[in-house]
């Protein structure tokens, strides 16, 4: 059963100063040259953001969201000294086989990232599914992300935040579960399996991770050192952040928490970058959302810490393979694509499937998508 005395309801509303202080930030912005012809090829694209933050400062409803937002079942409790916020969402009544679904989020988002595929997950009868796929679905915020507490030192890397999601399920009442995620979730997911494996059923993941420093490259196959060489020019050509993010984060935190066009910058840059159709997967205010909540709580730098602590997990806990059952979903529009030899290689891979459409952030972009493989994916795994 749950422990009620350590989980306590959450909702979360942003003063009027801090929306006051936002939209005078945002009406003095001292706007950089824009050159000709540059449109998004160095970067964030002036014109487009000037737009979005005309309307960010005089059309944006954040009360508006923050009431969609409060209608999900949202909860805090204090995780190892950390105060952390999540999504507890139960699957609909009747749901007698439902199984309980941890999802991970990755960056540059949050909780965010799944919130539209919550109803979907938690009552599969209402939205055309069968009622035998029901989860109870739990969504946290990592440590340093929305409205989960920073730590105050250190940040955590994603073998901690496992550690703290294995708790976290045990508190809720759960004995065993599966999980799922992308990007720096995937990383925690795949903690939870090789660390909790009493406790992780199967593991999703839309992401394989990369090899070890110290691996030894030559004795992969082809289509691997292929990957890898798609995967070295993507880092020379877009990686930028990822090396901002690893050694100096601390630096672009100062900007970025001062300034929240500087702040929209640097995350609808990836937005565009990582979606298969670009902004057109977002409306507006989905963005808008995903940037405030970061302007609001002052997470940014915190978030991006996250990059410097993984950095420095050991090569052999990188190299550990994952003996729980796993399954990974390669999406067209996703940053890369490793072949099956090398999810192969690390985990214990029962299923690889190609999607027919969606990027790096599937669970908002493609939604109904990203849902039919969970639901293919755990099917087996009900016990």
């Amino acid at each position: 059963m749950t422990d009620a005395s350590a989980v306590q309801p959450f909702d979360e509303t942003a003063s009027d100063e801090a929306l006051d202080d936002l939209r005078r930030r945002l009406v003095a912005t001292r706007w950089p040259d824009d050159p000709a012809d540059a449109g998004w090829s160095l970067g964030t694209d002036v014109d487009y953001l000037r737009d979005l933050v005309a309307y960010w400062a005089d059309g944006f409803d954040w009360r508006a969201q923050e009431a969609t937002l409060s209608r999900l079942p949202r909860f805090r409790s204090t995780v190892d000294g950390l105060s952390i916020h999540f999504v507890h969402a139960r699957a609909v009544a009747g749901s007698d086989r439902a199984v309980p679904l941890l999802l991970n989020h990755g960056w540059p988002d949050s909780f965010w990232r799944f919130t539209k595929v919550i109803d979907l997950l938690t009552d599969p009868a209402a939205h055309g599914g069968d009622p035998a796929d029901a989860f109870d679905v739990v969504v946290p915020d990592m440590p340093g992300y929305g409205y989960s507490e920073t730590p105050a030192g250190a940040a955590l890397d994603s073998k901690a935040v496992a550690a703290l999601w294995a708790a976290l399920m045990s508190r809720l009442g759960y004995e065993s579960f599966v999980t799922a995620g992308g990007d720096i979730g995937s990383g925690v997911s795949r903690y939870l399996a090789l660390d909790f494996p009493s406790q992780v059923r199967a593991v999703h993941r839309t992401d394989a991770g990369v090899p070890a420093p110290d691996q030894d490259t030559s004795l992969l196959t082809a289509p691997e050192r292929r990957w890898l060489d798609e995967s070295a020019h993507w880092t020379a050509t877009e990686g930028a952040y990822n090396a901002m993010h690893r050694t100096k984060p601390q630096t672009a935190a100062f900007g970025l928490t001062d300034s929240p066009v500087g702040l929209a910058a640097w995350i609808i840059e990836k937005l565009r970058s990582w979606s298969e159709r670009g902004l057109d997967a977002y409306a507006r205010d989905e963005i808008l959302t995903l940037v405030t909540m970061y302007w609001l709580t002052g997470t940014i730098g915190s978030s991006m810490r996250m990059y410097n602590a993984n950095a420095a997990i050991p090569a052999a806990e990188q190299k550990r393979f994952v003996e729980v059952p796993s399954g990974f979903t390669v999406f067209p529009g996703e940053i890369t694509h490793p072949p099956r030899e090398w999810m192969e290689r690390v985990a214990n891979t029962v299923r690889v499937t190609e999607a027919p459409r969606g990027g790096h952030f599937a669970a908002f972009e493609e939604p109904e998508v990203y849902v039919d493989e969970l639901r293919e994916f755990f099917r087996p795994f009900r016990g």
